[in-house]
């Protein structure tokens, strides 16, 4: 799940320090990083952007965030697990575990909470399960908090994943490229495009 890398529409928080170019340049590399990580899947698109080879690419469909996380599940019709592109330091093996707990026998969902409590991937055994996300209040720091309570008055069967820091401001940047593999496109980019020692 992602928005293409367009100055102005990406990663708005890092400005300033960052100029919407120098964010956006951040933002692609979270998003080849994480495609790298996950490997091939469908890209659930707000805009365009060239995918890697082997990946799917469809269009985010719906009115709010909910409603767009809902089709995402839905118009898979399979059981799923969705990534954002804010957490660029995710690895392959973090995402295999999840997606094995997922095949797990009485598991319905997995849910990746985010440091700053939204949630970083969420997993659904039946993609229809998704339904209860159009009622989830999105981008707040209760909405991972309030996505688990939607599934568990569902009562699904929910395994909580590790925590991960996401990227919304110049110090979250920093602290995530130190968390990356070395050479990684992210760490690149927030070396060459965040200023250090500036708050957001």
């Amino acid at each position: 799940m992602a928005k293409a890398p367009v100055p102005g529409r990406v990663k708005t928080r890092l400005c300033p320090p960052c100029t919407p170019e120098q964010a956006a340049s951040v933002a692609a590399a979270a998003l080849a990083d994480t495609l790298a990580a996950v490997g091939t899947g469908t890209l659930v698109l707000s805009g365009r952007y060239d995918a890697p080879a082997g990946w799917g690419v469809v269009p985010q469909r719906g009115d709010g965030l909910g409603e767009r996380l809902r089709h995402a599940f839905v118009d898979a019709g399979t059981t799923s697990l969705l990534v954002g592109m804010d957490t660029p330091q995710v690895t392959s093996a973090l995402l295999d575990e999840a997606a094995a707990t997922l095949r797990t026998d009485g598991v319905d969902a997995v849910l990746g909470p985010a440091a700053d409590g939204g949630w970083w991937t969420l997993g659904l055994r039946d993609p229809y399960h998704a339904d209860v996300l159009v009622d989830v209040p999105m981008s707040t720091d209760r909405t991972g908090e309030l996505t688990l309570a939607a599934l568990l008055h569902r009562e699904l069967r929910v395994v909580v994943l590790p925590t991960l820091r996401d990227v919304d401001t110049a110090d979250d940047a920093h602290a995530v490229a130190r968390e990356c593999a070395a050479g990684s496109a992210f760490a690149r980019a927030v070396a060459a495009h965040v200023p250090t020692g500036v708050r957001a």
